[in-house]
């Protein structure tokens, strides 16, 4: 192992300062494990700006170097929009990211290796992105939330979070991969159910749930996930797992691999996983993602948002009012997604208006505190599960942290979430950007260079949505005129 850490200590990362001596033990603890293990490959596997999971395959006895010296890829890969189009006018030669579509390096995060049960032959390694030179890259979504979670600290305060992502898998019907659907983006599986919805919680669907349910319960534990529950959900084929509580980080690590986890896992069996939030199939439910959170004592651990009587506490109530001042201008991180906003509709266990209340599920927050509770915590029940959620947290700590330093008082808590009074949540994704682009907060918080980087992502989405013809406009239209 001496030989192992001494490679590393001399490789083009050590020289960057992009590696600790921790870190560089754990590179040489991590190499010798991989050989005992007999691996043969290692997905060395990056989160995009859209939170989805992007790499390459090294063979285990290249893994060495990559631990050493990181790994170079395009720098397109943090470009595209959802479709997988470039967004950026890399070959234009002016003041643009990456121009030229040049390399970013790839830096390793050996404490985040899984060896894959559904693939015993591999492992998956996350990295952090910096600039080909090895600067760091503002818009990297990892970088993103450890700055945040870094000025918590600054407080001698800790996040906590807890996991609670809805989602739904379907048996597929057609795989659509005749040359014609392999389109940009590519063209849906056509689906089936696998069991009957609207039959919440019910034991008897559970039952014919229940071997794909252990398949994925057994394949997170082994990686090290800790699932707390596994339900069935309101709609067809549609379930909800949930977690024990952590750090932010260790969080949204936990659900990149999570959701890459659950599609992997089904599509080896001929099923199709989505987080979209509301699939376009028959008598589909709206799929949440429920973001549990308080913050504690770095140094003593307790609850900051516990308190002696009941209500908020002053703490928590800031923390509320920050979410809730902010909550119109974070959509584009809670909710990232035109199908995203589809969810906000009346009596549906959704939010539509910017509220909180006293365990409301109407609510956007719903305050779970009792006197002397070490449990208490704010459910944030507006984001999308499809959101990146190294930019969802960060979106709370950030909203969060203004309500505390502006010394915010949260408004009234509601009893009738979808009443009149509370200003309503961005009905689109354009409003959304919209109220982000005008927002002095994130400018502050993520630098005008990131916010633009997301900015030209998402209105590149947008863009193309609403130059689609869709079927509504097709029957509306094509017989009358």
């Amino acid at each position: 192992m001496s030989a192992d850490r001494d490679r590393i200590a001399s490789g083009a990362l050590a020289r960057l300062g992009l590696l600790t001596d921790d870190q560089t033990a754990a590179g040489a603890e991590l190499l010798a494990h991989v050989r005992s293990e007999g691996l043969e490959t290692v997905r060395v596997l990056f989160t995009d700006p859209h939170g989805v999971l992007r790499g390459k395959v090294i063979a285990t006895r290249a893994l060495g170097s990559v631990l050493a010296d990181g790994m170079k890829v395009p720098s397109t890969l943090l470009l595209k929009d959802t479709s997988g189009r470039t967004a950026f006018p890399v070959w234009s030669g002016d003041d643009v990211p990456m121009a030229g579509a040049s390399d970013v390096l790839l830096v390793p995060d050996a404490a985040t290796f899984r060896r894959l049960p559904w693939s015993p032959h591999s492992g998956w390694l996350l990295c952090d992105v910096r600039r080909g030179d090895g600067a760091e890259m503002p818009f990297d979504p990892r970088a993103i939330l450890r700055r945040q979670v870094a000025r918590l600290a600054e407080r001698g305060i800790e996040m906590r979070i807890g996991l609670e992502v809805e989602f739904h898998v379907f048996d597929v019907v057609d795989p659509r991969l005749n040359h014609a659907d392999t389109t940009m983006p590519p063209a849906p599986p056509h689906t089936r159910a696998l069991a009957p919805g609207y039959q919440f919680l019910t034991e008897t669907v559970y039952a014919q749930l229940e071997p794909l349910m252990d398949r994925l319960r057994r394949a997170a534990e082994e990686i090290g996930l800790p699932v707390r529950s596994t339900e069935v959900e309101m709609g067809p084929s549609q379930f909800e797992f949930t977690f024990d509580p952590a750090d932010p980080v260790t969080q949204a690590d936990a659900m990149v691999m999570f959701r890459t986890l659950v599609k992997e896992v089904c599509a080896a069996d001929g099923k199709h996983a989505t987080f979209m939030c509301r699939p376009r199939v028959d008598n589909a439910a709206a799929s949440g993602w429920h973001v549990h959170q308080s913050l504690v004592s770095a140094e003593t651990g307790v609850n900051l948002f516990m308190s002696d009587t009941k209500g908020l506490n002053d703490l928590a109530g800031q923390w509320v009012a920050g979410l809730l001042a902010h909550a119109g201008e974070s959509c584009v991180l809670t909710t990232p997604t035109v199908n995203g906003y589809k969810r906000y509709t009346q009596f549906q266990l959704a939010p539509d208006r910017i509220a909180w209340g006293m365990d409301n599920r109407g609510t956007m927050l719903r305050a779970l505190v009792a006197p002397g509770d070490p449990a208490s915590r704010i459910e944030n029940r507006v984001a999308d599960p499809a959101a990146n959620p190294y930019l969802l947290f960060a979106s709370q700590i950030i909203s969060g942290l203004a309500g505390i330093e502006g010394d915010l008082t949260p408004p009234a808590p509601v009893e009738r979430p979808y009443g009149e009074g509370p200003e309503p949540l961005p009905a689109s994704l354009g409003e959304a950007i919209a109220a982000f682009a005008a927002s002095d907060l994130y400018a502050d918080a993520l630098g005008s260079e990131t916010v633009a980087h997301l900015l030209t992502l998402k209105r590149a989405e947008w863009s193309r949505y609403l130059a689609a013809v869709s079927e509504w406009e097709q029957a509306e239209y094509f017989r009358l005129f």
